[in-house]
């Protein structure tokens, strides 16, 4: 590998959606060329498709593909990441004061539809609050991990951190909402990313969490199974809705997904 790479991702997805009728198809699966990994290939392939355009992601990092098909979607995207960056030492990261924050730190202080902040206030300052920055937010980590089981299919597209509180299990993005509302309510800024990663069996899309500390966003997965410098990021946003990899405007039905991740 060259000076500063500490991993290449190797990417792989083919999927294909039937639609119920016509209509307009978001999709954000790029892995992005963002801070602390580069792009060396990269190719997709939609077929023939009536319009295609493609607008920022979220605080610019990544794309969001915008196009309209008929009755289907079919698409092949095939990249290698250079991951550059390297694992934050949490406990030894300080907490920005709120007052000092830039804008795009700011807004992730804030509930969002599924991460709602302000009802997990009393609890934060009740079971973390004798601790600081990274330290707090390693413990918040942490918990997550300890207290939650993993079990697919016992979520929905509606299941908030809250109702995750209560059940104790799910899946990434469920446990990825706990984590941010929880770092939110104790005052440091966290959103959701999207990410590959080779750890992740069966390889798919991952949700993990950005926090911003000393002055800067650091990658951690509260599930544990991948570490940052496996990651490779495709979107942030404030929560599951900004990150979405596929958002359609009508009923669609899988026809095939597959998704493949490996370490080059």
């Amino acid at each position: 590998m060259s000076q500063g790479v500490k991993m290449r991702v190797k990417i792989g997805v083919e999927l294909e959606y039937r639609l119920a009728q016509p209509g307009p198809v978001l999709l954000m699966l790029e892995a992005a060329g963002a801070g602390g990994q580069d792009l060396r290939s990269t190719a997709i392939d939609f077929g023939r498709v009536e319009h295609l355009a493609r607008v920022p992601g979220e605080e610019g990092i990544g794309e969001r593909i915008i196009l309209r098909a008929a009755d289907h979607i079919r698409c092949r995207y095939d990249a290698e990441v250079a991951i550059s960056r390297g694992c934050p030492d949490l406990a030894g990261l300080a907490a920005d004061q709120v007052d000092e924050m830039p804008g795009d730190a700011l807004r992730y202080l804030l509930s969002s539809r599924y991460c709602q902040a302000e009802r997990f206030v009393s609890f934060a300052t009740q079971r973390f609050g004798d601790l600081e920055g990274g330290a707090k937010v390693q413990a918040i980590r942490d918990w997550v991990e300890q207290r939650l089981d993993y079990v697919p299919g016992v979520s929905t597209a509606s299941t908030t951190a809250a109702d995750t509180f209560l059940e104790r299990r799910g899946v990434c993005r469920d446990y990825a909402h706990l984590m941010i509302a929880l770092c939110r309510a104790a005052q440091i800024p966290a959103r959701i990313a999207s990410v590959y990663a080779p750890p992740v069996e069966p390889p798919d899309f991952h949700a993990v969490v950005e926090v911003y500390l000393q002055g800067g966003w650091h990658l951690v997965d509260p599930t544990g199974m991948a570490r940052a410098d496996q990651m490779a990021l495709i979107a942030v946003g404030r929560d599951a809705t900004d990150v979405a990899f596929m958002t359609t405007m009508t009923a669609a039905e899988m026809v095939s997904q597959e998704v493949r991740v490996t370490a080059g």
